[in-house]
């Protein structure tokens, strides 16, 4: 069948966001929307889109997966060396988007990024699949491999290495904290006259504004 680009739509109508409904901080808003999308057993929920940017702006995105998120931010980890980190520490600004097509929403993140302690990292680490932490330390993240044999090989190398002791965490893999100043709800609604409800922090406080679709 041949479809036209343009012409594929939606419209949306399960849901309503209005400003008397949602919380006092974006936190407790994305708690309660988390857990109606763990109710409704979506699929990787805490798949994101991490957008990052070089010093002169130039942006990069791919999907990270949340690993936590509590009042002081939203937690991801990955390889300090990859595209990704080389860039936060040059430039330690991010956004997240989370899209729940099934419930029509989307969360919008926008902040500082800071890294998790060691400790943290550590902790996280050590929660991670057997095969994981090797790949960790057997992939070169976002540098240029003649061919996948090199992580292969690689893998086999780190797998003898260890043995049967506890594999540590690799100095340059670790965790990301996104500590948000501007959180956008986004709830789809009918003709495209969708509902966003927008938190922007003020000092220690959250102002709660609705903006246009």
């Amino acid at each position: 069948m041949d479809v036209t680009v343009a012409n594929i739509r939606k419209d949306y109508r399960l849901k309503s966001l209005l400003e008397k409904d949602v919380k006092d901080n974006p936190f407790d808003q994305f708690s309660e929307w988390w857990s109606e999308a763990i109710s409704s057993q979506i699929e990787e929920v805490n798949a994101m889109t991490l957008a990052t940017a070089t010093p002169d702006g130039l942006p990069s995105a791919r999907i990270v997966l949340l690993k936590g998120f509590t009042h002081e931010g939203f937690k991801f980890y990955t390889n300090y060396l990859s595209h990704k980190g080389t860039e936060l520490a040059e430039n330690p600004h991010a956004a997240l988007v989370f899209f729940w097509k099934e419930l029509e929403r989307q969360v919008r993140i926008e902040g500082a990024v800071e890294k998790t302690s060691k400790e943290d990292s550590d902790s996280y680490f050590k929660t991670r699949p057997l095969a994981s932490q090797i790949g960790a330390w057997a992939s070169p993240q976002s540098q240029l491999i003649p061919g996948r044999d090199v992580l292969e090989e690689n893998a086999i190398k780190f797998k003898e290495q260890f043995g049967e002791n506890t594999v540590p965490r690799p100095p340059h893999w670790g965790g990301f904290l996104v500590k948000p100043f501007r959180v956008e709800f986004w709830q789809g609604r009918r003709s495209r006259l969708h509902d966003r409800i927008q938190y922007t922090k003020q000092g220690s406080n959250w102002c709660i504004e609705r903006i246009g679709p």
